[in-house]
């Protein structure tokens, strides 16, 4: 038992003492993620200059495409780019495939573009059916990019790779935090000494909307918004620290299971967060209201505080970038997913904030109410979206593909069956998109087909044809 409590002890320790060399600050304010998915976004040129206006400190963007780094380099931005998850497997086994790319994507652009993180990948070790054929390659990526940097002379440049949160396996209360079995020992050890080794940071994305949304009886949108009184902070019964929002309990769950590794020296690092400004009709909290109040507080506690600091790291400084700089009209999954911008597709403000943190709240104008703070009530259909006029092709591609999935999606619109009448391609979908959706949309599946569906309140049964709905 003493053994035990002093292992406790030591562990506590070691998971508080981070007054390294950590509090120093890469940059002040927030970054900004750059996606591109999306059409008709303004220009590389025109895309710097509104980062400017919103303050931003940094951008990230998810490539290392040149034309955007040529913008770049009229801008003071620090400047975070990235290796796609393809890569790996050639950059994990071949020194000169590594060398190659660093010469060809960042030495030309080196001096010039104040370039200090190279990611390497994406989320890699989320979704084990798309991205697990690249997990043994990870760290060796890592390795040989860090080495061709040393090998041109890259000074200041950290290697590194963004997680989300699911690489946890539990993360309540935060003192709990430990590593998905399945990874901790071949992958994570390997990166955090590795890490360690070059003194990077370990990145992650942790959004305070999903577990909030997942969980609206439990968590309070208030603690989740950084607008908390006392009576909704958290305590956690280990460590005796107090919690005042979410996102630094996200934030410490991760720096736990760190420090569980033996390696609570290892920098965390903020590469992804926000809050989403619309989606779904059933997607609770999804508006500009909280969107705004998300950002704006977090912009204004990253100023106060010089950097984001949590309580079990007060001393480490945390680089935070802000997801993302547009609504991204191309991005597949449920309507959030299209919805996390600073600013439309179009380059105007999806609504005000400073990213530097420093002007007053009272001086924004006010914002629209949120409608939809509570879990939507009644049923909703996904159909076929008519009214920009109907590709048939594409429309037919989406038909196939609801089909596929099996489970007799598609029963009712075949020969003989109650929703074969009328007979047409868009008839058919109707059907088709609900079906899928509401068969898969527990686990995941999107009323979306490549922008060709909506959800919709009143029911499009007729005749015999029954679309089926579940109450949320």
């Amino acid at each position: 038992m003493a053994e035990a409590v002093h292992l406790l002890l030591l562990l506590t320790f070691v998971f508080f003492s981070s007054a390294q060399s950590a509090s120093k600050v890469l940059f002040h304010g927030l970054g900004v993620d750059y996606g591109q998915l999306g059409d008709n976004l303004p220009s590389p040129e025109a895309s710097v200059a509104l980062m400017h206006s919103l303050r931003s400190s940094a951008v990230k963007i998810y490539d290392a495409n040149p034309e955007i780094l040529r913008a770049l380099r009229s801008s003071n931005l620090v400047v975070s780019v990235m290796v796609p998850n393809g890569l790996l497997p050639v950059i994990g086994t071949n020194q000169s495939a590594a060398d190659a790319w660093v010469s060809s994507n960042i030495v030309p652009f080196y001096g010039s573009v104040r370039l200090r993180f190279l990611l390497v990948g994406n989320e890699i070790l989320s979704n084990y059916a798309s991205n697990s054929t690249f997990w043994p390659y990870l760290v060796p990526a890592m390795t040989r990019l860090h080495r061709s940097i040393r090998l041109f002379s890259l000074h200041g440049i950290k290697v590194s790779t963004p997680h989300a949160m699911d690489v946890l396996q539990s993360s309540f209360p935060p003192s709990s935090g430990c590593f998905r079995s399945d990874i901790a020992v071949p992958i994570i050890r390997p990166m955090l000494e590795f890490l360690r080794r070059t003194s990077s940071y370990f990145m992650i994305d942790a959004y305070p909307y999903f577990p909030w949304s997942e969980n609206p009886n439990s968590i309070s949108l208030d603690y989740a918004l950084f607008q908390g009184n006392s009576s909704l902070y958290y305590h956690d019964p280990v460590t005796g620290l107090t919690y005042t929002n979410l996102l630094d309990q996200m934030l410490d769950a991760m720096a736990a299971a760190i420090a569980a590794e033996g390696f609570a020296e290892v920098r965390l690092g903020l590469a992804e967060t926000g809050w989403p400004n619309a989606g779904d009709l059933d997607q609770i909290g999804a508006n500009v209201h909280n969107a705004a109040i998300y950002n704006r507080k977090l912009a204004i506690r990253v100023a106060e505080q010089r950097g984001l600091r949590t309580p079990a790291r007060p001393a480490a400084a945390i680089p935070v970038f802000v997801f993302s700089l547009y609504n991204e009209n191309l991005k597949p999954g449920p309507g959030t997913e299209r919805h996390w911008g600073l600013l439309h597709s179009n380059g105007t403000a999806v609504y005000e904030v400073d990213l530097k943190g420093r002007r007053p709240e009272a001086s924004y104008p006010p914002l629209p109410p949120a409608t939809n703070n509570e879990p939507y009530k009644g049923k909703l259909w996904c159909v076929l979206e008519t009214s920009g006029g109907v590709n048939v092709t594409a429309v037919a591609a989406a038909l196939s593909f609801a089909c596929g999935q099996g489970n007799g999606t598609c029963a009712a619109i075949q020969t003989g069956g109650k929703c074969f009448q009328p007979n047409t391609v868009a008839a058919h979908a109707n059907y088709a998109f609900n079906s899928y959706w509401q068969q898969f949309r527990s686990t995941g599946g999107s009323c979306y087909f490549n922008g060709l569906a909506v959800q919709i309140t009143t029911d499009p049964s007729y005749g015999s044809c029954i679309f089926p709905s579940k109450d949320n």
